[in-house]
């Protein structure tokens, strides 16, 4: 018999409340009752924000199930729904809305029995951080203190139990070797392993891919292979086989480069085909990322010793409790539940990582514990480091590190993207006001510890006088950036120093050039025509950016010049922390002189290799930030110059990577046309059925703009298809209106309804979620066209709500006469629609339908899906038939008829899925 905690529960979803009492009764509830009751007893309940937001209630308070899971089973996964959090403990998953209520007492009994168990793993350190939140009035700490018994001896600090990590020597440089094919065809084969085949395309990949590792011919010419590998193909294993070879026999490091946290952690699993042995795959395949995505340990600090308040300290103690049995410290992507920061205030998630590049690296009483300094370290030794397009980018750009040699870059039909943000400059007050916090350190009444340059040079400073004239001329300039309060300054006209007067004169441009447009929506304008007013301003505030960056450079000098006559007190650690203060110093600079470069264009001649607008950046028509912008009108002219060109060997890959255009578009947005030499090119079609396993619907009759039209469309496919629906749409503001009308139809019929920017979960939670219930359905918008990677039932229609042509945008405009005009648009659009479409087959057995929601749909772009796959124009009405007959058929192949409730059918009876 499963046991319950006798506490009152409380379960709300859009098909309604239930509550359960202390003895398992459940019973329904109207909302105001529920409110009541939650408000005078804490009630058990599974993600508070998301059943306060049910409730129509804000800061929704009582005893949630996610919080006790991350104390009692730190970095483990499991989730966030009553089904997934019963599968997590042992425990049967409830089989209706009403079990679910009386499930959230079992899991509770369930996660507070584990405490008694001897086999519990993640005991250590429990008990204090049970008692400091016992101290912060944690709901959950009374009930864990009665089952955790006081250790006998006093429990390890928790900066204590985390590994250090050695410096060693350096990495000799990798011998030139080459991967014949039979030995990677053979590696492969091992990878595969017995339970499966090598498909004839995968094997043909791994040769072709083979010859990305031999030495390279000339200077400035790697050996680069275009790769176009359908879906189904097998390519990371293709890639991997050569690639794993070649860093055995070569004794070098292969940069694997994603462009989705998903991908990411598919990777790192896929680690233990190559090494079944976890130390040595610990040891020889390494996760990177931006110092921003790891907890700083320096920050953790500080928030458990006060730093923090209110829920946003509780958090801090449950992240304790995750970094001392986490793998890498990763916060976004890695271990940490990506719904547990969205149970607190987001904020106090972001405190807890280095986003703002303060870090005083050897000066930082964990340096020898810090995950970022354990990752870089480990990456250097690594066989494989598995990436993000934008970490291999930066490091290249700003020359941090050695410039990878072997790159993968998957998802490669990203990277036009990766390096249109990676190589863009933006001035505005955001980025300003950073600047100023770097050198100045937290002003007014923050509670941040006091980390400006000052703090971080302080020693420094005292031994060398000219050092400390220019630090403290530094100081001095970079007062006169903005501060805290300058949106609010400018708006009423009165600005305090050049930079701002600069952006008041930018938002009056702005606002005096732009068309009105959606409340929500940001104003921009072309930089062009400046007046005198603009041009006057622009001059003023470049004065004052090189009134900074001149100390700055000087400061750097002088540093460099410690360095080389060093001081007896200069240890190791020092050295260390002088060492990344001229590395902070020369990033902070390049962007001082980008600055410059930017406003000196004002008044002048335009280039020709840059597009330059005025921004006013609006959500829900509030101004958030005023900003001159420049991008590359090509960027991946600089991803070829710093990325390319000094690599030994590229593959770039995608199962979308021409996009539904030819081999010329794939070199353009890759950036291979800008280099010497020619590169190689390889295709292998999906071995996926498309014709037989998908179709396209083009329904012809939804009128744009119709806003119930639109969402009984969606209602009447998602319910025709008994869910496993991915909506996306082109607009938020048209995603939450469809999501308002039709979720609680949906819920009522057993198909719950998710939405991105409305739930407040995160997107990967999302996801998960979706993926975990076969009757979900999620709707979101553009990280969802091709982030998504859901096999089998889960997905089964993906529906689009109309055509997703580009945002007019000034940077669009210049693009767009510079790429052909309607024609770059078409390239645009059908790439976007091929990537979509991608979501829809991930393996064999997968059916499905894709909708598309516009009768304006061009048959210019029809060539972006798979050859073979029928396209019907068709009326709603039709489109319901043909989802229903395909996807949700009973037993025997009849289809459903019209009006049965598709939640009171047997989804295991759904014909042509494997799920």
């Amino acid at each position: 018999m499963v046991s319950r905690l006798p506490l009152p529960a409380l379960h709300a979803t859009h098909a309604g409340i239930w509550i359960a009492d202390r003895g398992g009764d459940v019973r329904e509830a109207e909302r105001g009752e529920a409110i009541a009751r939650a408000a005078e007893t804490p009630h058990i309940v599974l993600n508070a924000p998301l059943v306060g937001q049910r409730l129509g209630y804000g800061e929704l308070s009582g005893l949630d199930l996610l919080e006790l899971f991350a104390f009692i089973h730190p970095a483990r996964f499991a989730v966030p729904t009553p089904a997934g959090l019963s599968r997590a403990v042992g425990l049967d998953p409830p089989g209706s809305e009403t079990e679910a209520a009386a499930a959230l007492q079992s899991i509770a009994a369930q996660l507070l029995d584990s405490l008694d168990d001897p086999d519990w793993r993640e005991r250590e350190g429990a008990w204090t951080v049970n008692a400091s939140l016992a101290r912060m009035g944690w709901p959950w700490a009374p009930l864990v203190s009665e089952r955790l018994a006081r250790p006998e001896r006093g429990e390890r600090m928790l900066f204590s139990r985390l590994k250090v990590w050695e410096e060693g020597a350096e990495r000799p440089p990798a011998r030139a070797v080459s991967v014949g094919r039979e030995a990677a065809e053979s590696k492969l084969k091992g990878l595969v392993g017995t339970t499966s085949e090598t498909r004839d395309g995968q094997r043909a990949m791994t040769a072709a891919a083979s010859k990305v590792f031999a030495p390279r011919r000339s200077q400035d010419s790697p050996n680069m292979l275009l790769a176009e590998a359908g879906t189904g193909i097998g390519k990371t294993l293709a890639y991997l086989a050569p690639a794993s070879l070649w860093a055995e026999q070569a004794g070098g490091t292969v940069w694997v480069s994603t462009f989705t946290k998903a991908l990411q952690r598919q990777l790192d699993a896929e680690g233990a085909r190559l090494f079944g042995d976890a130390d040595e795959r610990a040891r020889r395949i390494v996760v990177r990322k931006g110092r921003e995505n790891y907890l700083c340990l320096l920050n953790l600090e500080d928030a458990l010793q006060g730093g923090f308040a209110g829920r946003a300290a509780i958090l801090a103690q449950l992240v304790g409790r995750w970094a001392a049995y986490s793998k890498d410290g990763d916060m976004v992507g890695g271990d940490l539940p990506g719904w547990l920061p969205s149970l607190f205030r987001r904020a106090g998630a972001t405190a807890l990582t280095d986003r703002r590049g303060e870090c005083v690296f050897a000066g930082c009483p964990h340096y020898r514990r810090c995950f970022i300094e354990r990752a870089e370290r480990a990456g250097r030794e690594a066989d494989l480091v598995i990436a993000n397009h934008a970490l291999v980018m930066i490091n290249a750009a700003r020359a941090r590190e050695a410039s990878p040699q072997r790159i993968v870059f998957d998802e490669g039909h990203h990277l036009f993207d990766a390096a249109d943000s990676t190589f863009a400059t933006c001035f505005g007050g955001q980025e300003a006001i950073e600047m100023r916090r770097w050198i100045v350190g937290p002003e007014g009444k923050s509670r941040g510890r006091r980390r400006g340059l000052a703090a971080r040079l302080m020693d420094v400073a005292s031994y060398d006088e000219e050092g400390a004239a220019a630090l403290e001329a530094a100081l001095d300039a970079a007062r006169f950036m903005p501060s805290d309060g300058w949106l609010g300054r400018i708006a009423e006209g009165a600005p305090f120093g050049p930079i701002e007067a600069l952006l008041g004169e930018v938002r009056g441009t702005v606002y005096a050039r732009a068309k009105a447009q959606d409340a929500g929506y940001g104003l921009e304008t072309e930089l062009a025509e400046a007046d005198g007013a603009l041009v006057a301003s622009a001059a003023a505030a470049m004065e004052a950016l090189e009134a900074l960056q001149k100390p700055l450079a000087a400061l750097s000098r002088r540093l460099e010049a410690v360095l080389e006559d060093a001081p007896d007190w200069l240890d190791s650690q020092a050295r260390a922390r002088v060492d990344g203060a001229i590395n902070g110093l020369t990033w902070r600079r390049e962007i001082l002189l980008a600055w410059i470069g930017l406003l000196a264009r004002i008044g002048g001649p335009a280039d020709p290799d840059f597009v330059d607008w005025l921004a006013v950046d609006r959500v829900d028509g509030r101004e958030f930030d005023i900003a001159i912008n420049r991008r590359w009108l090509d960027p991946t002219r600089p991803l070829a110059q710093a990325v390319l060109k000094p690599a030994q060997g590229v593959l770039v890959t995608s199962a979308t990577l021409r996009g539904g255009d030819g081999w010329d578009s794939a070199e353009a947005r890759t950036g291979a046309a800008h280099l010497d030499a020619p590169v190689e090119r390889f295709e292998a079609e999906s071995p996926f059925d498309y014709a037989a396993a998908s179709e396209v619907l083009i329904v012809t009759d939804v009128r744009q703009g119709d806003i119930p039209a639109l969402s009984g469309a969606y209602a009447r496919l998602i319910e025709a298809a008994g869910g496993g629906t991915l909506g996306l749409f082109t607009a938020i503001q048209r995603l939450k209106s469809v999501h308002a009308r039709i979720a609680d139809r949906l819920a009522r019929a057993g198909l719950p309804l998710l939405a991105q920017h409305v739930d407040p979960i995160d997107a990967g939670t999302l996801v998960d979620i979706f993926r975990d219930d076969p009757r979900a359905s999620l709707l979101g918008t553009d990280a969802f066209r091709d982030g998504v990677d859901v096999p089998g039932e889960s997905l089964r229609l993906v529906v689009m709500e109309r055509v997703p042509w580009p945002r007019p945008t000034v940077l669009h405009a210049a693009r767009r006469m510079a790429g052909g005009g309607a024609a770059y648009d078409d390239r645009v659009v059908r790439a976007r629609l091929a990537q979509a479409f991608g979501r829809l087959i991930r393996r064999d057995g997968d059916r499905g339908v894709f909708v598309i929601l516009s009768a304006a749909m061009p048959s210019r772009l029809l060539r972006a899906f798979p050859p073979g796959v029928e396209v019907r124009r068709v009326p709603l009405e039709e489109a319901v038939a043909r989802v229903r007959g395909r996807l949700f058929a009973q037993r025997g192949g009849e289809p459903i008829a019209d009006g049965d409730e598709p939640g009171n059918v047997d989804l295991a009876a759904v014909v042509g899925r494997d799920g």
